[in-house]
C-alpha cells in the first residue's frame, strides 16, 4: 500500500462511521498531513450537518493551525464547489491555501460531477484523483445508485429453514434465526434509509420495523397493502417514526403517516422505487414477505440479497423462499446454526 493509500485508507475508516445517519447525502471522510502525519481529521457525521472537510480542519489544534497552509488534505469523495446546506468545501480549501490535495473518487452529483477538482486546479492547487477509487465507490454505492439510477439502493433480505422455508403458513410466526443474527440484521437496518415489509408480514407478525437491537437511527418504515387491509392499532402505525403506506385508494399525510397512493394497474415495484426517490430515500432493506422479495427480483430492481439459513431446522411443509436470479455469490459468515450467504446482482 503506497504512502496516499494509507490516508486515504483513514478516510473510509472514518466515512464509515456516518453509515446511516448523513443519507441521502454520501459518507466523506478526510484528513490533513503534514510532513506524513496526521494533524487532523474529520467526517460527515449527520445530514445537515459539517462536510468531512470541515470537521477535519476544525479538529486542528490551535498551536498547529499554521501547519495547514503547508499540509496535503486527504478526502475519500471530490469536495463540493456549490452552497447546498454548507457552503462549498472548495470554496474552505482555497481560502486556507492547502496546496495539494488528494481525492479518492470523483462526485458524479449533478452539482458536483468534476466541479470540486476543478475548482481547486483553477486556484492552482494540485489535486490528484483516483486514490483507493473502486473501495471509495463501494463505500458510496448507494449514493452512487441513487443518482444513477434514479432510484434507491435495494437490499433484499429473508431468513429460511433448512428446506428453504420462510414460514409455515401465513397465520403461524416462525422463529428461524437466532440472537447474534438477530442483532445483525437491526444494524442492517441502521445502515439503510427505509425498511419495507408487505401486508402479510405487517398483518400476522406485527413488526416494529425498528433496529431497536443496534445504536443509531431508526429506518422510515414502509409498508405496501394495497387495499388499505391493515388495521390501524399496529405497532407500525404508532406514528413514533415516518411511515410510508403505498396502497391504492388514497394520498394524504398527517403526523409522521404517509399514505401514498399508486395505480393496481402498473408495476407496483417500479412505482414504489419512483416514489421513494422523489421522497428522497437513498436505500431499502426489503424484509418480506415472499411475494414481495420476489417481485423485485423478477423485476431485477436489486442490488444485493441477505439470505439467512438456519441449516439446522426443517419446517417440512410452508411457504417457499424467494428464488434469485442474475445473482453473484460474494460469500458467507457463520453464527452458531445460522449461514448468512451475500449476493449481488449482476447486471
Amino acid at each position: 500500500m503506497t504512502i496516499p493509500e494509507i490516508f486515504m485508507h483513514r478516510c473510509l475508516q472514518l466515512a464509515s462511521l456516518g453509515s446511516g445517519r448523513v443519507s441521502p447525502n454520501p459518507m466523506v471522510g478526510a484528513v490533513l498531513v503534514y510532513k506524513g502525519k496526521i494533524i487532523g481529521e474529520g467526517y460527515h457525521q449527520f445530514y445537515g450537518g459539517p462536510h468531512a472537510e470541515v470537521n477535519c480542519i476544525n479538529s486542528v489544534p490551535e498551536d498547529l493551525r499554521w501547519r495547514i497552509s503547508q499540509s496535503d488534505l486527504y478526502v475519500s469523495l471530490e469536495p463540493c464547489p456549490h452552497y447546498g446546506k454548507t457552503p462549498p468545501c472548495a470554496d474552505l480549501i482555497i481560502s486556507l491555501r492547502i496546496p495539494r490535495v488528494f481525492i479518492g473518487c470523483l462526485d458524479s452529483y449533478k452539482e458536483v460531477d468534476g466541479r470540486g477538482r476543478s475548482k481547486l486546479l483553477a486556484a492552482g492547487i494540485a489535486v490528484e484523483t483516483g486514490i483507493l477509487e473502486d473501495d471509495c465507490k463501494e463505500l458510496n454505492r448507494r449514493f452512487f445508485t441513487f443518482h444513477g439510477l434514479r432510484r434507491p439502493y435495494i437490499v433484499l433480505k429473508w431468513a429460511q429453514t433448512g428446506d428453504r422455508r420462510i414460514a409455515r403458513s401465513l397465520d403461524y410466526r416462525l422463529y428461524i434465526t437466532g440472537d447474534e443474527t438477530n442483532r445483525i440484521t437491526h444494524k442492517w437496518r441502521s445502515d439503510e434509509a427505509g425498511l419495507m415489509a408487505g401486508t402479510n408480514t405487517i398483518l400476522y407478525d406485527n413488526p416494529s420495523l425498528t433496529n431497536r437491537l443496534w445504536s443509531g437511527p431508526s429506518p422510515v418504515r414502509i409498508v405496501l397493502d394495497m387495499d388499505l387491509r391493515l388495521p390501524e392499532h399496529l405497532t407500525v402505525f404508532d406514528r413514533q417514526l415516518k411511515t410510508i403506506v403505498f396502497n391504492s385508494r388514497i394520498q394524504e399525510e398527517t403526523r409522521n403517516l404517509h399514505y401514498y397512493k399508486i395505480e393496481k394497474d402498473s408495476s407496483v415495484v417500479q412505482q414504489m422505487v419512483a416514489a421513494l426517490f422523489e421522497l428522497n430515500l437513498s436505500s431499502v432493506l426489503v424484509e418480506g414477505g415472499a411475494q414481495l422479495l420476489q417481485s423485485f427480483i423478477d423485476e431485477e430492481i436489486w442490488d444485493e440479497a441477505r439470505v439467512i439459513t438456519n441449516r439446522s431446522l426443517i419446517a417440512g411443509e410452508g411457504i417457499s423462499s424467494p428464488t434469485l436470479k442474475s445473482e453473484k455469490w460474494l460469500g458467507e459468515e457463520i453464527y452458531g446454526t445460522d449461514t448468512i450467504e451475500y449476493f449481488k446482482f449482476t447486471r
